[in-house]
C-alpha cells in the first residue's frame, strides 16, 4: 500500500471521468478533494470546493479570442481557489484533471512541485478529424480552420504543463501532436458489465406499449440527436429498413440540444429536422422517440435491441457503444478510427460507411433476419467488453497509475 497522499481532482463538472477514480483513491486512505464550476447533487463523497470566474469573456474582443479567454479566466479562478486551500492545509502532491475546459492551465505556478496529470479527450485537428469530416455540415473552410488553430492554443498550454496524462482509446491518444504522445498512457475509463449485461426477459414500457427482448427492434442512443453522432444518416435509413421489415420497431433515445458541433438553424432542431425528411416515408407509428431516460431504461433499451446503432464522426467514443456491447447488443457502427479500435466487422459486430444510409439499412436488414450468426457475434462483443472494458479492471489500472507518480 502507498503511503497516503493529498489528491485534488479538477473537473468543471465534478465527478465526470473521475466517477470511480476518485472514491476508490479516497477509500485507499488518500486525502481526495475536487474543485469544480458545477453544483451538482451526485453523492461521491468527495469534498467539492466551488471555484467562479472573476468576470465574464470580453464580449468586444476578437471572436477568435473568446474561447481562449474563457478558459484563462477558468484557470485563474481555479489557481485562486488552490492556493486558498493550500493556505488551509490542503497541498496535493498530485492533481488530477480534465484540461478541456482550461481549468488546469495554472496548476503548476500555484503547485510548482505537484504532479499533473491530465485526462485528455481529443485534440483538434485541422484535417483527418472531425473538422470537414461531413461536408454537409462542417466544410473545411479557411474560417474553420483558423477557429481551430485557435481553439487548440489552450490545448497546446495544457500539453506543455502537464507531466502525465492518460487517453481511454489509443485512437483518441493518435490526435495528439506526436511531441506529447509518449506522456500519454491509454486506459478507458471502465464500463459496469455486470450492470450492463444481456437480459433474456427484458422488457420496457415505452409509447403506450411494451417492448421485449426477442422482437425486432431496431436501437439508436446518443445525448443529442445530431450530425456528430451520424443521427442524420440513421434517420435516412430508416424508410428503406421500415418497408423491408413491416414488423420492426425502433426505439431512439436522445435530447433535442446541441452537444458537439454547429447548432441547427434557429428555432429548429436536429432532432425535427431529418424526422422531417423522412416522415412522409415512414410508419411513424413504428419509430419511438423516448428522450433523455434513467439509466436503469437506457439498459433496458440496450437489452431488447436486436441492432444498435452507433455512429460517429472521427471524434471521441462514446461510452454507450462500449455499454451496447456489454449487454451483448448487435452493434451496427460506422466505419471511422473510434469505433474501429473497439468493433470488428463480422466478428463483435457490422461496420458501415458513416455516409452510406442505404448499406446502414441493409446491414440492419440482414441483422434482424441473422438468426444464430447474430447470436454468435453478441456473444463475442460481450465477451470484449468484460475482458478489454470492464470497470474493475480499467479501475485497477488507473489507481496503478495515479499511485505510481508518489514514487
Amino acid at each position: 500500500m502507498t503511503a497516503a497522499a493529498d489528491i485534488l481532482f479538477i473537473h468543471q463538472n465534478f465527478p465526470g471521468q473521475y466517477a470511480h477514480l476518485a472514491p476508490a483513491l479516497q477509500a485507499r486512505g488518500h486525502r481526495v478533494r475536487a474543485l469544480s464550476i458545477a453544483r451538482r447533487t451526485d453523492d461521491t463523497g468527495i469534498p467539492v470546493d466551488r471555484y467562479a470566474p472573476m468576470r465574464g469573456t470580453t464580449l468586444a474582443a476578437h471572436p477568435l479570442a473568446h474561447d481562449f479567454e474563457t478558459k484563462i479566466l477558468r484557470g485563474e479562478a481555479c489557481a485562486t481557489a488552490i492556493d486558498r486551500m493550500a493556505k488551509e492545509g490542503f497541498r496535493p502532491r498530485i492533481v488530477c484533471a480534465n484540461p478541456g475546459w482550461g481549468e488546469s492551465l495554472f496548476v503548476k505556478d500555484v503547485l510548482p512541485q505537484a504532479h499533473l496529470d491530465h485526462y485528455l479527450e481529443f485534440f483538434y485537428p485541422l484535417e483527418g478529424g472531425d473538422t470537414g469530416f461531413d461536408p454537409e455540415f462542417t466544410g473545411n473552410t479557411t474560417a474553420l480552420r483558423q477557429r481551430v488553430r485557435a481553439k487548440r492554443a489552450a490545448q497546446l498550454l495544457a500539453l506543455d504543463a502537464m507531466d502525465s496524462a492518460v487517453c481511454p482509446t489509443a485512437w483518441q491518444r493518435s490526435t495528439f501532436p506526436e511531441a506529447y504522445r509518449h506522456h500519454i498512457d491509454v486506459c478507458f475509463d471502465g464500463i459496469d458489465t455486470t450492470r450492463a449485461c444481456p437480459a433474456p426477459d427484458a422488457a420496457l414500457e415505452a409509447g403506450g406499449r411494451r417492448f421485449r427482448a426477442g422482437e425486432k427492434i431496431v436501437t439508436f442512443v446518443n445525448r443529442n440527436l445530431e450530425p456528430y453522432r451520424g443521427y442524420h444518416v440513421f434517420m435516412r435509413a430508416l424508410p428503406r429498413l421500415l418497408a423491408a421489415e413491416p414488423d420492426a420497431q425502433v426505439l431512439v433515445i436522445g435530447g433535442s440540444g446541441t452537444s458537439y458541433g454547429a447548432a441547427p438553424p434557429a428555432g429548429t432542431t436536429w432532432r425535427q429536422r431529418f424526422f422531417d425528411e423522412v416522415k412522409d416515408r415512414i410508419d411513424v407509428a413504428r419509430v419511438h422517440f423516448l428522450g433523455n431516460v434513467p439509466y436503469g431504461d437506457f439498459l433496458r433499451v440496450l437489452q431488447v435491441s436486436a441492432a444498435h446503432v452507433y455512429l460517429t464522426y472521427p471524434f471521441v467514443l462514446s461510452w454507450s457503444m462500449v455499454e451496447a456491447l456489454a449487454a451483448g447488443c448487435l452493434v451496427v457502427g460506422s466505419r471511422t478510427g473510434p469505433v474501429e479500435e473497439v468493433l470488428h466487422d463480422g466478428d463483435n459486430g457490422r461496420l458501415v460507411d458513416f455516409f452510406d444510409s442505404d448499406a446502414l439499412a441493409d446491414t440492419l436488414i440482414d441483422a434482424l433476419r441473422a438468426g444464430e450468426k447474430s447470436a454468435a457475434i453478441r456473444v463475442r462483443a460481450r465477451a470484449d467488453a468484460v475482458d478489454k472494458y470492464d470497470l474493475s479492471r480499467c479501475l485497477e489500472r488507473q489507481i496503478a497509475r495515479i499511485e505510481s507518480f508518489l514514487g
